[in-house]
């Protein structure tokens, strides 16, 4: 009679010495995910809810369950988290967990490929391209083809760079991404697709590969050559996998291939944190896992460390708006709390100095500035903070975008106002001058020079004529711009709208990838103008002390405060702090216009907002601008995002704002009527 046995790949836990006492210091959800048995398991972690501190946990677990660290693998999305992973498990059992194998998806597929390159044509020591090499190809072969050359403007090399990328990141059709993001470049498809093979070679016959190829090649070598597939799974044992949420399609499929053998693989993510669908990331892995890896067990962690139980009402009332989701219920020990607030604003203008009023408040109460964040869905919705911040002396560093006044096109239009102000700004004229077609440094120096040799009206159709003949017919238009801008009794927005009338074909040409958002930025600044009396404010305004901290933990000096952290949602992701404010929760922003078409968009756009909210520990407020303004059409009534419109008040609490002229606007009680 033939003799059955049972394969244990993560080691017999029965026979095992268990050093870390894994029940007493790990709560019941965390404790089942760490000591679970072999197989698949999909580990849904709430926000909050220590997932980093189980699979810290889970790795000790296997070692000291015996499996050989070696056999290990810890796949992150830096290399900086997996050491931290790895340190914080030596420092809980021993040298051991050191020897794990941890790293990004693309350190580990280059360490694979370093060993089998030559079997799929490329040699052992072939270079890596970063995106801006990549690009670089990209133009060479571009201008090869005399692409550059076309009567309707062929994309830019980044713009190639990204295309391409996201082609395979998405596992997207061109036809589809150029319709979906691209759709001014739809005429090209078959001349991109020419391009692109172009670039294939190329890469081939030199031996480079990019960022892309390192996931690319793995699965082509693991396809088409099973023998080593099945020699890299062997040496597997457990395959663990954070921020499952955010896996791409390649790097899903990977992971299937790496746990091919043992078919042991913890996959560790939160559906409801998937938000970055821009970047390539694939919402459905996480809820493919089990159709993947059938047997999958799904475990939850749902005990939040982080925020108080107000707070994650919230946020569960909003997640369960979801059309695709994995139930689960955040709780907290603390149960006390302040609800959050919803406050609407007059206009934009009211909702900032609301927001410096509260931090200055809570500083008061003793809340360091540094642990207040605001959070907005795009970077030109913190324009008029900024300015308010500024105005009032509160320290700010920005993240998830440039500030106002480090924008390109927001620059190139205050240069423009600078002029008209002070027409012997040799910088604001070397930026307009530089916008002009065929000017270049040395005709922008040569020009500066006539305009500040002018003792009297440098402005005058007598300059003008003086520059080289080549560009006197654009100066001409340019000299009749700053006419205008200089008029006796011209209100600013009324010069705003001049200077963008003058420049939007500039912005389309210069910014052609990109020029609507930028768009978009102009319009957002033309109704910040209409409400500073002069360009003299407005442009002091502009002028904000540039912020020099570029991490959250750099130092600030023996004599200023922290500063407060003014974040894209999805930048803030993985932080936290005391109180958060959620500005411009409008309908059209959050969720996105773009997105009002897609259920998948407005589910993320949804995701975006409980991101946003679990940032939160003790303090929630949010609020709206019930005024906009847009070019031409003016003011107009603004409606809250729909995710907030109907939330019971027992869940968030209206606050209404009280205005006393001249002060800033104070809280006050909410008065139903």
């Amino acid at each position: 009679m033939a003799r059955t046995f049972k394969l244990t790949p993560s080691g017999d836990s029965r026979k095992a010495h268990f050093t870390i006492p894994y029940a007493e210091v790990l709560n019941e959800q965390q404790y089942a995910a760490v000591t679970a048995g072999s197989g698949p398991h999909l580990i849904v972690a709430g926000a909050g809810t220590g997932k980093t501190r189980t699979l810290v946990y889970r790795v000790a677990y296997l070692v000291e369950s015996g499996v050989p660290p070696e056999n290990i693998l810890l796949l992150t999305f830096t290399r900086r988290a997996a050491r931290e992973m790895l340190m914080r498990a030596s420092d809980l059992l021993d040298g051991r967990c050191s020897r794990v194998a941890g790293g990004t998806f693309h350190s580990f597929c280059l360490g694979i490929l370093r060993r089998y390159a030559p079997v799929i044509g490329f040699p052992n020591g072939f270079s890596i391209l970063d995106a801006t090499d990549a690009a670089d190809v990209l133009d060479v072969l571009r201008t090869d083809r005399g692409f550059h050359r076309t009567e309707k403007r062929f994309p830019k090399k980044n713009t190639l760079q990204a295309m391409f990328s996201s082609v395979w990141n998405r596992g997207t059709p061109l036809r589809d991404l150029l319709e979906a993001d691209y759709p001014q470049f739809i005429d090209f498809e078959d001349a991109l697709r020419t391009l692109a093979h172009d670039y294939e070679v190329y890469k081939r016959r030199h031996g480079l590969m990019d960022y892309d190829d390192l996931l690319r090649r793995t699965i082509e070598l693991f396809e088409n050559h099973n023998n080593i597939r099945t020699s890299v799974a062997a040496g597997l044992r457990q395959v663990l996998v954070d921020e499952y949420q955010d896996t791409n399609a390649m790097q899903a499929r990977l992971v299937r291939f790496f746990a091919s053998i043992h078919n042991n693989v913890t996959a560790v993510g939160d559906d409801a944190q998937s938000i970055y669908r821009f970047r390539g990331a694939d919402f459905r892995n996480i809820f493919d896992f089990p159709k993947h890896f059938p047997g999958t067990e799904v475990l939850k962690l749902e005990h939040n460390y982080r925020s108080t139980q107000p707070i994650l009402d919230l946020a569960n009332h909003v997640l369960s708006k979801a059309h695709r989701k994995y139930d689960k219920e955040l709780f907290s020990e603390e149960k006390d709390g302040e609800r959050p607030a919803i406050v609407a604003a007059t206009d934009e203008q009211e909702e900032a100095a609301f927001v410096a009023q509260m931090m200055l408040h809570l500083r008061e109460e003793g809340m360091p500035l540094d642990e207040m964040a605001v959070l907005f869905r795009s970077s030109y919705n913190s324009f008029e903070l900024e300015v308010e911040l500024g105005r009032r002396g509160i320290p700010f560093v920005k993240y998830g975008g440039l500030k106002l006044s480090e924008a390109a096109h927001v620059k190139d239009v205050a240069a423009y106002l600078r002029v008209a102000e002070n027409v012997w700004d040799a910088v604001a004229w070397n930026r307009v001058l530089r916008l002009l077609p065929g000017v270049g440094p040395k005709t922008a120096a040569d020009v500066i020079e006539i305009v500040t040799a002018q003792s009297d009206d440098a402005l005058s159709d007598a300059t003008a004529q003086s520059f080289p003949p080549r560009i006197r017919e654009s100066a001409g238009r340019l000299f009749r711009l700053f006419k205008t801008l200089t008029a006796d009794g011209l209100h600013l927005g009324r010069q705003l709208e001049a200077i963008l009338d003058h420049y939007d074909p500039i912005l389309e040409k210069k910014h052609a990838d990109d020029f609507p958002k930028r768009r978009q930025d102009l319009d957002h600044l033309a109704g910040m103008a209409s409400a500073y009396a002069n360009r003299a404010d407005f442009l002091a305004a502009l002028a904000l002390d540039p912020i020099e901290l570029t991490a959250l933990d750099a130092e600030a000096t023996d004599d200023d405060e922290r500063p407060v952290v003014l974040s894209t949602i999805h930048s803030a992701k993985g932080l936290e702090f005391d109180a958060v404010f959620l500005i411009r929760a409008l309908e059209g922003v959050l969720p996105s216009a773009y997105a009002l078409k897609d259920a998948d968009e407005l589910d993320e756009e949804l995701r975006l907002l409980y991101v946003a909210l679990t940032r939160a520990r003790t303090q929630l407020f949010i609020s709206y601008p019930i005024i906009q303004h847009r070019r031409f059409s003016g003011d107009y009534l603004a409606d809250p995002s729909r995710f907030i419109a109907d939330i019971p008040e027992t869940i968030l609490e209206p606050l209404q704002l009280l205005r006393e002229s001249p002060s800033p606007p104070e809280l006050g009680p909410h008065d139903p009527g």
